[in-house]
């Protein structure tokens, strides 16, 4: 992966954080867009510090004129992007007769708008070079539905049909597009959702067939292999990363 510069967005923390590490490890450049900028360039330094090369870049990815300006600053400091990994998201839990049209609106433009944006900021970077890989981060939710998360997954399952649509568009580019909707993953987010009560994790361990509650990192070893040179015939695909617990 060496000379690739790669965005993530969402990158400092949870999932987000597992994959800026790993593709620097594995050698690309890598821009972390976060709406915490304190965090972002906290997990540049501490990928620096191991000898990765990464910036930190607060982007609100609600807000298209911020993402344009932070893929315009990666291509100064970094070199323009050819991979990009959209995993901003929030879950918001909420019963559905309960759920306002701000909130509705809020969790489809942090979830779903933010990946469109995102997606068109960065594609003309990948047209041009030729090659360029996309991997959304969805929801295993889009599979089964998730009570009391209806613009969540109704968000998440817009994300696995851009990312069709633009695997057809793109893919005679050089470009790919994939989507991970992870399983159940120990990141703040979840251990946020389970100290609220809307979640127990020891029953979610014992629906998961695999006996264990995933880490940010098997989702990240997923989207390092998506996003490399090998993985140039996928394209289009949900790549489930989940413990067995969709199949």
């Amino acid at each position: 992966m060496s000379g690739r510069t790669a965005i993530v967005t969402g990158g400092a923390a949870g999932i987000g954080a597992a994959i800026s590490r790993r593709l620097a490890a594995d050698g690309a450049a890598v821009a972390i867009f976060d709406l915490d900028g304190d965090a972002a360039k906290a997990m540049a330094a501490s990928i620096e510090e191991t000898g990765g090369k990464a910036i930190g870049i607060p982007v609100d990815v609600t807000d298209r004129a911020a993402i344009d300006a932070g893929v315009a600053e990666v291509r100064t400091r970094l070199g323009r992007p050819s991979i990009l990994v959209n995993n901003a998201g929030l879950t918001i839990a909420i019963p559905f007769l309960e759920l306002t049209a701000e909130t509705w609106n809020s969790a489809l433009a942090i979830n779903l708008t933010g990946t469109f944006d995102c997606c068109q900021a960065v594609l003309p970077d990948m047209l041009d070079a030729g090659w360029g890989r996309i991997v959304n981060i969805s929801s295993s939710s889009v599979h089964s539905g998730a009570a009391g998360l209806a613009s969540y997954v109704s968000a998440k399952s817009g994300v696995v049909g851009l990312t069709k649509v633009l695997a057809l568009e793109f893919s005679r580019c050089g470009v790919t597009v994939n989507t991970i909707p992870p399983g159940f993953i120990e990141t703040p987010m979840t251990r946020r959702t389970a100290d609220s009560g809307f979640i127990d994790l020891d029953e979610q361990i014992a629906k998961t067939p695999v006996g264990r509650i995933g880490q940010p990192e098997d989702i990240a070893a997923a989207c390092a292999f998506l996003v490399s040179d090998e993985a140039g015939y996928i394209t289009g695909q949900v790549i489930g990363v989940n413990g067995g617990r969709n199949t």
